[in-house]
C-alpha cells in the first residue's frame, strides 16, 4: 500500500509526512487517533466531474457521511456539531466541527483506498470549501471539583430553546506559553465558569494537520456549558475577561473559538477510551 494518503481535494492541503507517519507507525506503537475535522462549506455544490446538482454544499457533505466505511475500519463518530457562532478566528467561517475516532493510525489511511469510500468522497469534495483536519490524542483534563452545581441548578440551565453547547478552542501557543500562562487561566476561569456549570468535555493534544492551509495546532479543548446562555455570563464575567487578558492572550499565537450545537457527542466517554 502506498504510504500517501488518497486525500488530493480542493479543500486543503495534505501534509505528507504526517501521511507517511499515519501509514508506517509500528503496530506496536499504533493505537488510536481522534481525527478533529472543522469545515467550511461552498453555497453551492461544485462536483469535480462536471456533474448537474442544485445541491448546497452541507447537502452534498449530508450525502458523504461515510458511516459504512467507518465501521468497516473499526472507526466511530464522537462528535458531529453545527457551528452556533464562531467568536474567535476571522476566517473562514466554519460551519461544522466532527471528530472521528480511528482504532489505529493506520486504519485511517486504510479507509481512504476502499472504493465506497472513494466513492462517497466526491460528495465532500463537492461540498467543502476548505477543512483543516487534525490528529489528536487526549490529553489530561481539570477535574470539576466535588460538589459543583448540577445543570439543573445552575443560573442558566439547559431549556428546550437553549440546550447543551460545546465550546471549541483549536489552539496554537506562543512557543513555552502553554504551560504556566495557560494553567493560570484556567484556574482563574475555573472559577467563575465552575457556578455556571461548565465540564471538560475533551482536551486534546495535536500530534499533525493532515489537511490544512500550512497552519500548525497544539491543541484542541472541548467544553460543555448546560446553554448557550451559561457560557456568555462566564465570558463576559468581569474576572474572567482580567484573567483572559493576563493570562490567555499573551500564551496564544493563533486560535480559533466557537460555540457548537451537537446533533452526535459521544466525546467524553470516546476520549476516555483510549
Amino acid at each position: 500500500m502506498s504510504d500517501r494518503p488518497d486525500l488530493t481535494a480542493r479543500y486543503g492541503t495534505v501534509d505528507r509526512a504526517y501521511g507517511r507517519r499515519l501509514a508506517t507507525t509500528p503496530p506496536e506503537l499504533d493505537g488510536p487517533v481522534w481525527m478533529i475535522n472543522l469545515l467550511a462549506y461552498r453555497a453551492q455544490a461544485e462536483y469535480a466531474d462536471g456533474r448537474a446538482s442544485s445541491a448546497s454544499g452541507r447537502e452534498a457533505d449530508d450525502a458523504y457521511a461515510p458511516l459504512e466505511s467507518l465501521a468497516a475500519v473499526g472507526a466511530e463518530v464522537a462528535l458531529f456539531a453545527d457551528v452556533d457562532t464562531q467568536l474567535l478566528g476571522d476566517s473562514p467561517r466554519w460551519d461544522r466541527v466532527g471528530v472521528v475516532r480511528y482504532p489505529t493510525r493506520r486504519s485511517f489511511i486504510e479507509m481512504q483506498s476502499r472504493p465506497d469510500f472513494v466513492t462517497q468522497h466526491a460528495h465532500k469534495d463537492a461540498g467543502v470549501s476548505q477543512t483543516i483536519v487534525l490528529g489528536g490524542q487526549p490529553l489530561p483534563t481539570p477535574t470539576v471539583p466535588e460538589g459543583a452545581p448540577a445543570w439543573a441548578d445552575v443560573p442558566h440551565p439547559p431549556t428546550v430553546d437553549d440546550g447543551p453547547v460545546l465550546l471549541v478552542h483549536v489552539l496554537r501557543f506562543h512557543e513555552g506559553a502553554a504551560g504556566e500562562s495557560m494553567a493560570g487561566y484556567q484556574d482563574e476561569a475555573g472559577e467563575v465558569a465552575i457556578p455556571h456549570g461548565v465540564r471538560i468535555a475533551a482536551w486534546f493534544a495535536v500530534e499533525g494537520t493532515i489537511v490544512g492551509d500550512g497552519r500548525q495546532w497544539d491543541q484542541v479543548r472541548f467544553n460543555a456549558f448546560p446553554s448557550k446562555a451559561a457560557f456568555m455570563a462566564v465570558a463576559l464575567d468581569p474576572r474572567r475577561l482580567a484573567a483572559q487578558r493576563q493570562h490567555r492572550e499573551p500564551a496564544i499565537a493563533d486560535t480559533y473559538t466557537m460555540i457548537l450545537r451537537p446533533t452526535i457527542d459521544r466525546l467524553t466517554v470516546s476520549a476516555a477510551s483510549r
